[in-house]
């Protein structure tokens, strides 16, 4: 996240208000989704674990979508 400009503010702020996207129930070691936030006007995905035992939250990855990718609302990928 870091190497693509996003801040671990910027993360922060689309685990605490984006929205859940996608849902990754079968995920391993734990069950995952795919957030949409917007931080400065820009869209960003954050793909978010959480370890329900520890009560911890893990960030897999986080990046700002590729328009050429996802469709113009960033919440559904173009068909190929």
């Amino acid at each position: 996240m870091f190497s693509r400009g996003l801040k671990k503010g910027d993360v922060l702020d689309v685990i605490r208000q984006g929205e859940v996207i996608i849902n990754y129930p079968d995920d391993t070691p734990y069950p995952s989704c795919l957030m949409l936030g917007f931080v400065r006007d820009g869209p960003v995905h954050v793909v978010f674990a959480f370890d329900e035992q520890q009560k911890t939250g893990i960030v897999v990855t986080a990046y700002v979508p590729d328009a050429k990718i996802w469709t113009d609302n960033f919440k559904t990928r173009r068909a190929l």
